[in-house]
């Protein structure tokens, strides 16, 4: 046994402290029980996994925006500078032709380049489609997971057969 303090009624020492209760039945969990701490811990460690992958996506976009910023400031100079070659490209010019000329053919030039360039991002953009694949797997998904009862009877047989007949192509692209 310990000595108890005069003052207060409390042991002076304690030998050990019991962690559950020595008199208690052991306890054996549920099958329900079981399920519950597995299905929470299971959620715990997708929130945890959520967490580190926003984490690491976060940082990541710091990074590439941060890159971004030298990149886009890097442009800026490079297009700054080209005013000064334009000009240079015209004095060269103007070693053979009258100065007006010289601007003259840089800025034909200037304007062929760009007329070009655009031709090129429109002929570019103009083939864009939109996700065509997808929108078929979404309607499949779709088809597939419609109770039979609804579905048109073809379809039942088309899906169990594993064929499935393509849309037809919608002009718009889309």
């Amino acid at each position: 046994m310990s000595k108890t303090d005069s003052r207060n009624g409390v042991p002076a020492t304690l030998t050990e402290i019991p962690l559950t209760d020595p008199h208690a039945k052991p306890f054996e969990p549920s099958i329900g029980d079981l399920i519950k701490d597995a299905t929470t811990q299971v959620s715990t460690l997708l929130r945890a996994e959520v967490e580190l992958a926003r984490a690491e996506i976060t940082r990541d976009v710091k990074k590439g925006v941060t890159g971004s910023v030298f990149f886009i400031a890097a442009l800026v100079v490079l297009v700054y500078s080209t005013f000064f070659f334009f000009f240079f490209l015209a004095e060269l010019l103007n070693t053979w032709l009258p100065r007006w000329a010289g601007f003259l053919i840089v800025f034909g030039a200037i304007l062929l380049v760009g007329a070009a360039l655009a031709v090129l991002g429109f002929l570019r953009v103009r083939r864009i489609r939109g996700p065509r694949e997808t929108i078929a797997s979404v309607k499949q998904t779709r088809t597939a997971l419609t109770p039979s009862r609804d579905k048109p009877a073809s379809t039942a047989g088309e899906l169990s057969a594993g064929y499935v007949t393509p849309e037809p192509a919608d002009p718009s692209g889309w």
